[in-house]
């Protein structure tokens, strides 16, 4: 019902930026937030961001606030997460996700994700 598609993923330069776009469609009323994850290899999925809907509410995670901002346009079905300042430990399989919740920022209170895409930061 619900599907998330990510892009804008690539190989970049530390230093670099980078806008990620997750297209959301078959989304229902109940679903209130939309949030962005990433995952290192051997590493547990780490929370980034999320903005809610009808408010647009947002949070970002401690580890790259500063450096990353989520936003999103409801015209597009559309949420992005512009990354500045890239560093190699940035490097990480970037998701978006949907969830029921009003506030979540574990990766348990998401239930809907989407494919990734994939960021890899050269020093």
């Amino acid at each position: 019902q619900v599907q998330l598609l990510e892009s804008g993923g690539g190989l970049v330069q530390a230093g670099d930026s980078l806008r990620l776009s997750c297209f959301i469609s078959g989304r229902t009323a109940s679903r209130f937030t939309t949030g962005w994850f990433r995952q290192a290899p051997g590493k547990e999925r780490e929370f980034l961001a999320r903005v809610s809907y009808g408010p647009e509410l947002t949070m970002v995670a401690r580890s790259v606030r500063g450096r990353f901002t989520i936003s999103r346009d409801n015209a597009k079905n559309t949420v992005y997460l512009q990354m500045n300042s890239l560093q190699s430990e940035d490097t990480a399989l970037y998701y978006c996700a949907s969830s029921t919740y009003l506030e979540p920022d574990s990766y348990v209170k998401y239930d809907y994700w989407g494919q990734g895409t994939q960021v890899t930061v050269s020093s």
